[in-house]
């Protein structure tokens, strides 16, 4: 059975990846150069590794469940689960270990509803979640690095030691919200109790929440992958999520 959507038409590449065509064909050269196409032992795939690339990111873009999406690709079912299981980890954004001196990074932490109530927990949205902490460079907005997820209901100020996200990150500047206390993040300053904040720390505080409002914008437009809203996947699956949705937005923002 022929698939519908296919990577050799090109018109089908922007609404499920959200990259350009040019784009898309890097991304696919860069994984098969990883090896993400090596031959290996048993049934070889159904689909091209371009395809598979684009089920994939369709399956994020759309977050249909797989009995929607299969027929769209002509693949089963199965086939369609082992695509993703296999393509998702391959395009896992790699943290960068590397900044320049004036580099400022800007950390928070993402609530993904999960459905997986193994590795989630109520939080804040009444709903089931995974706290992910993301860094991103504030100057270029690229993610830089990605916590583990930890269950939803864990402070920000846990879960950023917690997840390893400070290891990447390192001495690097990094500044955050308040929900970060004691972990030595550039956080705004706190009015104290029964006073009023001196003019300096106003002024600090309003350019601090503009610089901030930087990492909110990329969660936005991260989250027009809709799985971000809603996420059907188990175990590792919400990590692999966020880790590859991160490189996709990186390969879209980049200049």
């Amino acid at each position: 059975m022929a698939g519908v959507i296919t990577a050799s038409e090109p018109s089908w590449i922007a609404p499920f990846t959200g990259l350009s065509q040019r784009d898309f064909r890097k991304l696919v050269t860069i994984l098969r150069r990883e090896g993400a196409d090596a031959a290996r032992p048993g049934r070889p795939w159904s689909l091209p590794l371009e395809d598979r690339v684009l089920l994939v990111a369709a399956y994020w873009r759309t977050n249909l469940t797989l009995r929607q999406l299969v027929p769209l690709f002509g693949v089963s079912k199965s086939a369609a689960d082992r695509i993703i299981n296999h393509i998702g980890p391959l395009l896992a954004l790699k943290p960068r270990r590397r900044f320049r001196k004036d580099t400022v990074l800007i950390v928070d932490g993402p609530l993904v509803p999960t459905r997986d109530h193994s590795v989630a927990e109520q939080s804040k949205n009444y709903r089931y979640s995974t706290n992910h902490q993301v860094a991103i460079d504030a100057h270029t907005r690229l993610v830089v690095a990605v916590g583990r997820p930890l269950p939803g209901n864990r402070n920000d100020c846990k879960a950023w030691v917690e997840s390893g996200a400070t290891a990447p990150v390192g001495k690097t500047i990094t500044i955050a919200d308040g929900g970060y206390p004691g972990t030595g993040l550039v956080m705004p300053h706190r009015r104290p109790r029964g006073g009023e904040l001196t003019a300096w720390k106003t002024e600090h505080n309003s350019e601090h929440k503009q610089v901030r409002a930087r990492v909110e914008h990329v969660f936005a437009r991260m989250k027009t992958w809709k799985i971000l809203c809603d996420c059907r996947l188990k175990g590792d699956g919400v990590h692999h999520v966020m880790l590859g949705i991160a490189r996709l937005h990186n390969i879209l923002q980049a200049p």
